[in-house]
């Protein structure tokens, strides 16, 4: 008996583009970071409807959400064009340590973050590049319990708007300002993730691309595709009584 293809939940499909709803934990192509992966988002959606894709932007193996493929070469340039030069809205949910301000930008040029392994010929001078992330508060907690120095533990419910794509950019911007992503082992706090395996049996980074938003590149038309959080992502904002927010 041959064994069922897993697939992917499509948010959009047309004759030039395909999104699908990635979930946490998978890459969206084979890298030498991870070899030992077997499992990949763009040989799954080619797999899929049996067709090359072509990523026309990226998510981190740990964020879930909104991702977007070419379906043709062609395509797959003026989509580049379209990230270059700003002109496709990004929206992300996440949970943050502590209480933001209500609304802020994050204006902060990062350096790039270069890979041991893949990135060994990239120069490591470059000068640090314009990144710029913008984020409004949802909601807040508190909760009876002491994790790291204070009697109690605060969260904020974020939605972030990053105005450029510089790598791992959101979580290093929320580290910047003192907020780091819940669940990131890489710019964030050890005690907090703990705390949320713990207590919510969380072993994810509590990030997801909910939303992109932009013209066509073909026909022109203003096109808005949605994500909806993972069963896992809104079983924790419920727990923390933002399951409301997670619905809408």
């Amino acid at each position: 008996m041959m064994q069922e293809r897993e697939s992917l939940d499509v948010l959009f499909h047309d004759e030039w583009l395909i999104a699908v709803n990635k979930p946490a934990g998978l890459l969206v192509h084979r890298s030498m970071i991870d070899r030992h992966e077997t499992r990949f988002a763009m040989q799954m959606v080619r797999d899929q409807i049996g067709q090359h894709v072509y990523p026309v932007h990226r998510l981190d193996k740990p964020t879930s959400g909104v991702l977007l493929f070419a379906l043709d070469a062609l395509t797959a340039r003026k989509m580049g064009d379209v990230f270059s030069a700003g002109a496709c809205q990004k929206r992300y949910v996440a949970v943050v340590r502590g209480y933001t301000a209500e609304h802020g930008v994050v204006d902060y040029p990062l350096k790039e973050e270069l890979d041991k392994k893949s990135d060994r010929q990239a120069s490591r001078d470059k000068e640090p590049q314009e990144a710029i992330s913008a984020y409004h508060r949802l909601a807040t907690v508190e909760l009876p319990f002491a994790v790291g120095r204070y009697q109690t533990a605060r969260y904020s419910l974020l939605a972030l708007q990053p105005r450029t794509g510089r790598k791992h950019q959101l979580r290093r911007h929320m580290k910047h300002i003192f907020h780091p992503i819940v669940g990131d082992t890489t710019h964030g706090d050890g005690k907090q993730n703990d705390f949320f395996r713990d207590t919510f049996h969380c072993r994810r980074l509590l990030l997801s691309s909910t939303g992109l938003a932009f013209n066509h590149p073909e026909t022109g038309a203003a096109l808005k595709i949605h994500a909806p959080l993972d069963a896992g992502f809104s079983d924790v904002l419920a727990a923390l009584g933002w399951g409301e927010i997670a619905a809408s």
